[in-house]
């Protein structure tokens, strides 16, 4: 003989009052077990997905901070003549080098430039517009100069580039 309330196999022995508590206790007992066990799914979730974040994003600080040694060798860098280059040429390749392994050290934490090119769309999302004029030959919303760069940190704005953007021409 298969039972599949064992309270109601009690049959006769136990009052309908007892087996209806009884009941309800289980009952209650199986939903806060079913709670539990989604709360714990839950948490291991949370914490799963606050990691992943710490270990993406917890280097956005260091990175944010580190941006303004990355246009100030940019800067050295586009201002050196060819007469520069050729009488500190040791000087020159070490700045150059600094820069190279800053890039390096970027990428290594999922840092990433993103470098429009003048007649890009401007997205305002990854760029911020730094003025607007009209520029004839262009459209409106087209990039018409880059400023600095931006980067972003996986899927993260880090900093937007900064553009000049053509407004409709006159």
């Amino acid at each position: 003989m298969e039972v599949d309330d064992p309270i109601e196999f009690l049959g006769e022995e136990a009052n309908e009052e007892e087996l209806e508590k009884l009941r309800a206790e289980r009952d209650e007992m199986r939903d806060r077990f079913m709670r539990a066990m989604a709360d714990a799914e839950n948490s291991r979730k949370r914490s799963e997905r606050d990691r992943r974040e710490a270990e993406n994003y917890g280097g956005s600080k260091l990175g944010r901070d580190m941006l303004p040694v990355y246009d100030n060798l940019k800067r050295a860098i586009d201002t050196i003549t060819d007469d520069q280059r050729e009488a500190q040429k040791a000087l020159i390749d070490g700045i150059e080098l600094t820069m190279r392994e800053l890039l390096n050290v970027f990428k290594k934490h999922g840092i990433d430039a993103v470098a429009p090119e003048v007649g890009d769309k401007f997205d305002p999302n990854i760029h911020e517009a730094m003025f607007e004029a009209p520029v004839p030959g262009t459209k409106a919303g087209d990039i018409i100069q880059i400023m600095n760069v931006g980067f972003m940190i996986h899927d993260r704005l880090l900093r937007p580039a900064q553009v000049g953007v053509s407004s409709t021409p006159a």
